[in-house]
């Protein structure tokens, strides 16, 4: 009656295939650690980058000393690159002598979105790493439960007489995946809640400026000079 019921006994006594789903839990928890930390300071970066690049926007510095600041930057924000790919192609417009404001505009806007959608993959990338492990790993640790009681009543159906004492170790065992699948689950699901709002605030955020500086370059479309 006196078995050593600890965690440790309980994997290493467990059956090869439970042993395996452990592992695998494991491996995909400490994953999404890796990248729960790395999306974290990540976001955090991104947000600070596109706050301060804002207040150089609204300090009312030259549309062409930003835009000079930016194509000079190895890594700007990715609110800095959406407005450098606007003003790029408006001046890639004004050279090939198209004057119809309308058409500067649509074609800048048009430039703006897809570098959005591309800064947008960018931050999301990851995201979907985390679903997963939060979905995927109560089936797997439901799975290495249900093999593991499996086994343990297969090796019970050899005995003349079942007491607890014979029963509990082998339940325990397969228990034990229940609760590292959980463990797994648990914080990749709240990370991917919490980053996904964050990322929703930062879309938000990204797509206010596109229009506002669309309604800015529609305001001065003839008097913003070409880069020096």
């Amino acid at each position: 009656m006196n078995q050593d019921l600890s965690i440790v006994t309980l994997v290493l006594h467990a059956s090869f295939v439970v042993q395996v789903v452990m592992v695998g839990l494991l491996i995909g928890s400490l994953a999404s650690w890796t990248v729960i930390f790395g999306k974290l300071f990540g976001l955090r970066r991104v947000r600070s980058a596109n706050d301060e690049f804002e207040r150089e926007f609204w300090a009312g510095r030259n549309l062409n000393d930003l835009y000079n600041d930016a194509t000079q930057k190895s890594a700007g924000s990715p609110m800095e690159r959406i407005f450098a790919s606007g003003m790029r192609e408006f001046f890639k417009l004004r050279e090939k002598r198209v004057n119809d404001t309308g058409a500067l505009l649509d074609g800048a806007r048009r430039a703006m979105r897809a570098s959005f959608q591309r800064e947008l993959d960018a931050i999301e990338s990851n995201l979907s790493f985390l679903a997963s492990v939060g979905s995927v790993s109560p089936y797997v640790g439901l799975f290495g439960t249900v093999w593991g009681i499996m086994h343990a009543f297969i090796g019970l159906s050899n005995l003349q007489q079942v007491t607890l004492a014979t029963v509990a170790p082998g339940i325990a065992e397969a228990l034990v995946t229940t609760a590292i699948g959980l463990f797994a689950a648990i914080p990749a699901v709240i990370a991917y809640n919490r980053f996904a709002r964050d990322i929703d605030r930062i879309a938000i955020q990204l797509e206010s400026f596109i229009e506002e500086f669309s309604n800015i370059l529609q305001r001065n479309a003839g008097a913003v000079p070409a880069p020096r």
